[in-house]
Formats: C-alpha cells, structure tokens, sequence
C-alpha cells in the first residue's frame, strides 16, 4: 500500500542526477573555453580528490567536442608507453596494457574515463613520466639543477620538503628535486613533441607539475601558448602568478597524508 510513491521519488533523484551532471558539463565546457585559444593546457590535480578526476573526462570530451585535442599526456603513465597503434575499439584492458598502467599507483577506475573518452575518439593518449628506472640517475645529475632559475630551484627544494612533511634530511632535499625536475622535463618533452597548430595538447599531472614557476611551463618553447590550471580542494581561488587559472571544488576526503608517510618511512 506504501510502496506507491518510490516511482516518482526515484524519477525525481534521476532526474536531479541528470541535471547536476549537464551543470558540471556546462561548467567545465566555459571553463575550458575561457582558456582558448591555446596550444597546451596543464590540468594540475590533486591526486586524492575524486571530483578532479571527473573534471579531467569532462576536459577531454570538452576539447574532443571542439575538435581541438591533438593528445592526452597523463603523469600516470611512462614516457615511452602510449596508445598511438591501438585501435579505437580496444577494450580497457588492452589501452592499460598500452600504457602499462599501474593500477596501484593510479586507480584505472578514477583514471580510466579520461583515457577512454581520448582512446574512443582516435586522440593519442602518452605516457609522459619519467620512468622509474631512470629515478636514481636522476637523483645523482648536478646539471639537472641548472634546469631552474636558483629561486625556483630553492623553491622546489623547499616544496618537497614540505610535501615531505619534514621528514627527508636536508641532504636528501637536493636529489629529491632532481627527480622531480626531470619528470617535469619528461612531461614537458612529450608534449613538445605532439603539439600541432590549431589543436591542444592536454597535461593530466598534480598541480605541482604544472606551477609555471617550477614545473612543466620552465621547460615548455615561448613560442607555445600555454594555459596552467590548478584545480583545488575545498579552497578559495585567488589569483597566482604560479596558474592561470583555479578551479575550485568541494573538499577533498579527510587523509592524514604525514601520518601515512611516517609509515611508509619507518618513523
């Protein structure tokens, strides 16, 4: 006798569904024409915000709609590994096979939207990390330290330090750098080398990679207009000479990312 009315309740929670996805749709389709035009855009996440994983599909179908995206370049995957010779129609266990995507690491399920929407419409999707083996050479390049103004460089320090919650020794500060410079040259290499005129080359990374003042822009052409969006947690956007544009979005889970490291390091 009571059962009656979970139809119209379910139709009206379809439907509120519906409409919030066409609002974020349409948000994220003025958002990314705001920044056009342009030749590489640097979406910069925070890697434990669900909601920044959405954005990214909505950012690919937006500039896939548009007819301007040249390559998707994710942080998630090597450099080296892409899906140039996979078909369109491969399944999903063949493009993670492509990209020799570590799941662990990057969870296909928050990932895997954005690649598939790309992979789908014929858009190259490139590994553009560093690979891990090249990690300790990196660590030990002095010449890699001149790849940064000394400023920026000293910032960059300072930035693992405190992403490190204080807890690397202040030799290990340097080497840590390094590899972070690296991977942002490899980044900046892959998409140098994709960049078409008239099209974007769009970057998935985290948003200290796409820091015009210390990350993936120090290593990009002049002649490549590009945009750098940061896209914050639960924060307020204020203007920043590091991004060209923030976009905002609900809180991030709570996740004591010290204490996890502590952990990790034994401490």
């Amino acid at each position: 006798m009571h059962a009656a009315p979970r139809l119209p309740r379910l139709a009206a929670a379809v439907l509120a569904a519906f409409l919030l996805a066409g609002c974020a749709s349409w948000r994220t389709a003025a958002q990314v024409n705001a920044l056009l035009p342009a030749d590489v855009i640097l979406l910069g996440e925070q890697h434990d915000a669900p909601e920044h994983q959405q954005i990214h599909a909505r950012v690919v179908r937006q500039l896939i709609a548009n007819g301007q995206l040249a390559a998707l370049v994710v942080e998630m995957a090597e450099s080296g590994q892409g899906t140039t010779v996979v078909s369109p129609r491969a399944d999903e266990a063949g493009v993670r096979s492509a990209l020799q995507w570590n799941d662990k690491a990057w969870p296909w399920g928050q990932y895997g939207p954005a690649v598939m929407e790309a992979v789908r419409s014929g858009v190259p999707v490139l590994g553009g990390n560093l690979p891990r083996v090249r990690f300790s050479s990196a660590m030990l390049d002095r010449d890699l330290d001149a790849a940064l103004p000394p400023k920026a460089l000293a910032a960059q320090q300072d930035a693992i330090r405190v992403g490190h919650c204080d807890l690397l020794a202040a030799s290990q500060l340097g080497p840590m750098a390094r590899i972070q410079i690296a991977r942002d040259l490899s980044m900046a290499r892959t998409i140098q080398a994709v960049a078409k005129p008239g099209k974007v080359v769009l970057l998935l990374a985290g948003s200290g990679h796409v820091d015009r003042q210390l990350g993936v822009p120090q290593h990009l052409p002049p002649e490549l207009k590009v945009q750098a969006v940061r896209l914050l947690a639960g924060g307020k956007a204020t203007s920043s000479p590091a991004f060209d544009a923030v976009w905002t979005t609900p809180p991030a889970p709570e996740n004591d990312h010290c204490a996890e490291l502590r952990q990790r390091l034994g401490q």
